[in-house]
Formats: C-alpha cells, structure tokens, sequence
C-alpha cells in the first residue's frame, strides 16, 4: 500500500471514528470540503503543512495519518 493510500485510509478511518463528516473536518480545518474528499479518495496528496493541521484537527499526532496499521486505542480515543 502506497503512502497515499495509507493516508486516504487513515484520514477516513479517524475522522468517522470521531464522528465528522467531511464538511465539518474541513471547516476546523480551514480547507475545501472537496479537497477532504479528494485526498480520502487518494486523488490528492498533502502537504506537511496541511496534514499537521488534519492530525491537530483529529487529535492525533501527525506521523499517525501514515501509518500501516492504525492502534486501536488511537481510533477510540
């Protein structure tokens, strides 16, 4: 699996964990709903800049969108 992939996979898993919908992570996030959907269809890529901002917004630590696996604990947090 591809960075990418892995950070669509990740950003979708989390933000329903936290129960957001695309629109709402956005707006925290001060970014184009259609750029969340993008980059949750792996379309787009993300700069660092903007996956800090994504990760502050889901309360994760950054590195967390890329990884492999994501712990349990981090999605029920």
């Amino acid at each position: 699996m591809s960075s990418r992939e892995t950070l669509s996979r990740n950003l979708r898993l989390l933000r329903v964990a936290r129960g957001l919908s695309q629109e709402a992570l956005a707006d925290s996030a001060s970014i184009a709903r259609s750029y969340v959907s993008a980059l949750e269809r792996g379309r787009y890529s993300a700069s660092v800049d903007r996956l800090d901002k994504l990760a502050a917004e889901l309360g994760v630590e950054t590195y967390v969108l890329l990884m492999k696996e994501l712990p349990t604990e981090v999605l029920n947090s």
